[in-house]
């Protein structure tokens, strides 16, 4: 929601792209969601810039060479799925957020194929909640989105919102975002 509210032209974008999609219906419906492509493009953008995990951890089941470091069997080898993330070899303008570099179908897949697009780790020990997360992000997005405009407190724009994170076991803003709600499709 952050990056939204720095970003109002991306809001706006979505929430166009929702009141086609959902033609005036009452609540957001999981059918109208598969054709949401901005949405999903938005989801992966922010799960890139903000990775649920900053770490994942895999154990090596054999001695092994990683780029020319002997590393022997039984060592935890972390991945910083952070770093990966914002990496210029990888990304275009890294640290920007700009969803319109997931647009189209198979872009970047969630399930770890792209190994610089690991939000739910990769292999055997990807995230088993992986569909249910993701599912779960959409509908509330696109929920908070199509029945809601945002505001910030007045005084705020949308260049001084802050993205400084906190690391821990997972990445949280450092400073809490305060929005106000505008009713704009009424739940029915």
């Amino acid at each position: 929601m952050a990056e939204l509210m720095a970003k109002p032209r991306v809001m706006r974008r979505v929430q166009s792209e929702a009141d086609c999609a959902l033609a005036g219906q009452a609540t957001v419906q999981e059918a109208a969601l598969k054709i949401m492509q901005y949405l999903r493009a938005v989801i992966k953008e922010t799960l890139r810039l903000h990775p649920p995990a900053v770490l994942f951890p895999r154990m090596c089941v054999g001695d092994c060479k990683i780029q020319g470091y002997d590393v022997p069997r039984g060592i935890t080898v972390l991945t910083n799925t952070w770093a990966i993330s914002r990496d210029p070899k990888y990304w275009d303008e890294p640290d920007k957020f700009m969803p319109e570099r997931f647009e189209g179908e198979g872009v970047a897949d969630l399930r770890g194929m792209d190994f610089e697009f690991t939000p739910f780790g990769v292999g055997r020990r990807i995230c088993p909640g992986i569909d249910f997360a993701y599912a779960n992000l959409e509908i509330a997005l696109a929920s908070l989105l199509y029945h809601f405009n945002w505001e910030l407190p007045l005084g705020v724009e949308p260049g001084q919102v802050d993205m400084t994170e906190e690391f821990g076991v997972t990445a949280r803003r450092k400073v809490k975002l305060f929005v106000r709600p505008i009713i704009r499709v009424p739940l029915r």
